[in-house]
């Protein structure tokens, strides 16, 4: 049976599909999540991740909100769009509370400040990836 568009085999590990325009952001990022133990997959925009033939069905997002091209939120309707419905986290630098009402509705899980990612981030991702 051959995967349909966004959809690989349920059997794969979960993945975090992470998204940051700031490259330096993402590298430490990843570097980070990775030494945490999660498979982590990198974009340094919306549109490499939409440019994707397929995404994991078992994982979570942690998406950048400020991005040129599209937002955070605009690429988290996207995905949702594509029926890809893994929970999502959204990360800003300049969090504020029409973001994270926008991202409530939106139905992310929770906004996180950046730089201060590190443990509170963590312990999201575990508890989506467990309750997913």
């Amino acid at each position: 049976m051959q995967a349909t568009l966004f959809q690989r085999a349920s059997i794969e590990a979960p993945k975090v599909v992470l998204v940051d325009d700031d490259r330096p952001v993402l590298v430490s990022l990843r570097f980070f999540l990775e030494t945490e133990g999660f498979d982590v997959e990198a974009f340094e925009s919306g549109m490499d991740l939409l440019a994707q033939p397929t995404l994991p069905v078992k994982g979570c997002f942690v998406i950048d909100y400020h991005m040129p091209a599209m937002n955070g939120l605009e690429l988290l309707a996207q995905l949702r769009d594509r029926r890809s419905l893994l929970p999502a986290f959204l990360i800003t630098g300049h969090p504020d509370l029409a973001i994270e009402q926008k991202a409530a509705h939106a139905g992310v899980l929770q906004v996180f400040c950046k730089p201060h990612l590190g443990g509170a981030l963590v312990q999201g991702i575990r508890k989506a990836l467990r309750e997913h």
